[in-house]
């Protein structure tokens, strides 16, 4: 795409360079072809958790916007699931990445995407048309698809009974990893706990051309979350309670910005293990991604463990009815290791947000509010990434962003409480109360295609910005309304 033309690649080493530190989790690869199937890591037994790491449970973590938001209105829409693992004591990374576009069937777009980015900045892409292959549970995080189903694949009983879905019958369930891999030749199934998946390059039907760099790819991990988007027990919507209205697109929840992950990716016939590897999952969905957009993301940082950035700079549609109305947001939001799970978010309705981007190798994204003041400095080099695919309004699953798990990066905070008068900004000269480095941060741009560095300032149009403001409690709302009158999504 003109969007990443190498010469606009520049001011690569803004950030300096730091040594990988070596984790004290577990790795191990093996260069040989596998079979596909649950062979589990040292016999299917979990270590314990290193002990650095908090392990809340399951409830307290539980975010809103967890389930499946389609509520069978016919108009352009999509959903897509985003998981990421850093593998230890590895540079490497990898991202599941799901989504559905137009359930319904009835557009040339419609469709179940499967996209892998793997090591070394590899791809691969399985899409399938019929939409009646996919499921998710519409209250709660769990979805899948037999893309093909195997020889012996057939519905699960309950009670004696074949459990079938509203979709065609695909069953709408989660399975064990053996029977998901002895009925699904490919496919793929996701929960809070639990991804498993195998699919081949097959790109028909998205746009662009075929990019897939391996021929196959299949998983099987467990995952524990450590930390959902806010403290434990207070789990916020990402964009806040204006979310649950169809006002903007799209809309974006971050679902773990903590976990860890263990278990096994197959990449093209070579088999990566793990144990408690760094994890992170965030979700999308409305009619499509915003026109422009960059993000940072990193929950591997030197000598950190537990510490999370997710920081961000969109340009937005609101959905209004008048096409073209669009505003500029961002965010940047810290949870800070340690046992009490505390949560740093700088918002655009309750400070500024400013953002100054390169469309290529350098991230620069700022904000302060009353308490606090953040700075996130990423970069990367000029031949490092791979163009994604992303659902957009037009074309549907198409190449739209561009990412890489390579990026330097660095985060600073400081503490303005009591010394918010006079602040002058950028540290005011303090010293940070976080200054964490890492060379294995995510870093993405989208949209475009832009040609110059993207400088802008979060500015939320009235009156969603003093809307959003109101204390609604988005999580307490979903928990409060009965299950069959619980909107979509909650």
């Amino acid at each position: 795409m003109a969007l990443y033309r190498p010469e606009l690649l520049r001011r690569n080493d803004l950030v300096p360079k730091v040594t990988p530190r070596l984790s004290n989790h577990t790795f191990h690869k093996t260069r040989r072809k596998v079979s596909t199937t649950t062979a589990s890591l040292n016999n299917g037994v979990r270590s314990e958790p290193p002990s650095y790491r908090r392990i809340p449970s399951l409830e307290t973590v539980k975010v809103p916007h967890c389930g499946y938001h389609f509520d069978n209105v016919p108009r352009r829409f999509f959903e897509g699931w985003y998981w990421k693992v850093q593998i230890p004591s590895t540079s490497h990374s990898f991202a599941l990445i799901y989504s559905i576009e137009d359930p319904e069937g009835s557009n040339p777009h419609s469709g179940v995407g499967v996209q892998v980015m793997g090591p070394a900045d590899g791809y691969i892409c399985q899409f399938n048309s019929n939409t009646n292959s996919f499921w998710a549970d519409r209250n709660n995080l769990a979805l899948g698809a037999v893309l093909t189903p195997g020889d012996h694949y057939r519905l699960p009983e309950v009670n004696g009974n074949l459990k079938r879905g509203s979709n065609g019958g695909v069953a709408r369930c989660m399975l064990s990893p053996d029977r998901f891999f002895d009925q699904v030749m490919h496919g793929f199934q996701a929960s809070y706990t639990r991804q498993t998946g195998r699919i081949v390059a097959r790109e028909e039907g998205t746009a662009g051309r075929a990019v897939s760099t391996v021929k196959a790819c299949s998983w099987d991990i467990s995952i524990q979350p450590c930390s959902g988007w806010g403290e434990n027990g207070n789990q916020k919507a990402t964009a806040g309670w204006l979310s649950i209205l169809s006002i903007f697109e799209p809309h974006w929840q971050v679902l773990m910005a903590d976990g860890l992950a263990s278990g096994w990716l197959d990449w093209g016939g070579e088999r990566y293990q793990f144990k408690d590897a760094p994890a992170y999952a965030e979700k999308n969905w409305g009619g499509g991604f915003p026109s422009k957009w960059c993000w940072v993301q990193c929950n591997s940082f030197d000598n950190q463990p537990g510490l999370s950035l997710t920081a961000v700079g969109a340009r937005r549609a609101l959905a209004l009815g008048l096409p073209g109305i669009e505003e500029d947001v961002g965010l940047i939001g810290v949870h800070l290791p340690g046992s009490n799970g505390q949560f740093i978010e700088l918002v655009p309705w309750k400070g500024s947000v400013d953002w100054d981007v390169d469309p290529w190798g350098r991230w620069r994204i700022h904000a302060i509010n009353d308490e606090y003041e953040a700075l996130v400095e990423a970069s990367c080099s000029e031949d490092a990434g791979m163009v994604l695919r992303a659902p957009t309004f037009t074309q549907g699953l198409a190449p739209f962003c561009k990412d890489t798990f390579y990026g330097r990066c660095r985060l600073r905070i400081w503490r303005l409480r009591g010394k918010a008068h006079g602040w002058k900004g950028v540290g005011n000269g303090e010293i940070p109360l976080i200054d964490a480095t890492s060379t294995t941060a995510a870093l993405e741009v989208g949209g475009g295609p832009w040609w110059t560095p993207w400088v802008a300032e979060a500015a939320m149009k009235e009156p969603f910005r003093s809307l959003v403001q109101l204390p609604v409690d988005v999580g307490l709302l979903g928990n409060m309304v009965p299950g069959p009158l619980k909107p979509p999504g909650l």
